[in-house]
């Protein structure tokens, strides 16, 4: 997994700045949920429980976290269905 790789294109992308845990997981499970195999969801936000969140629901979920970046407060996930 690499912090930051620019050659991925997500097929789509979901903003949650400002809003507070639960709802960054949840919105996340709900997209991947709602898309194919393969694709990938870049997920933006900033909830600092937001990193621990969805990193732990990746794992539960068997998806495959590609990239992760931390800017400042700023988190940027790329996650690939898998399932």
């Amino acid at each position: 997994m690499s912090q930051e790789d620019s050659s991925i294109k997500p097929d789509k992308t979901i903003d949650m700045q400002g809003l507070l845990c639960p709802e960054p997981v949840f919105r996340t499970r709900q997209t991947i949920k709602e898309m194919n195999i393969d694709e990938i969801l870049e997920v933006f936000a900033d909830d600092p429980v937001a990193e621990e969140d969805i990193k732990s629901w990746i794992k539960k979920s068997e998806n495959e976290l590609l990239s992760f970046n931390k800017d400042d407060k700023l988190l940027k996930f790329l996650i690939r269905k898998v399932k």
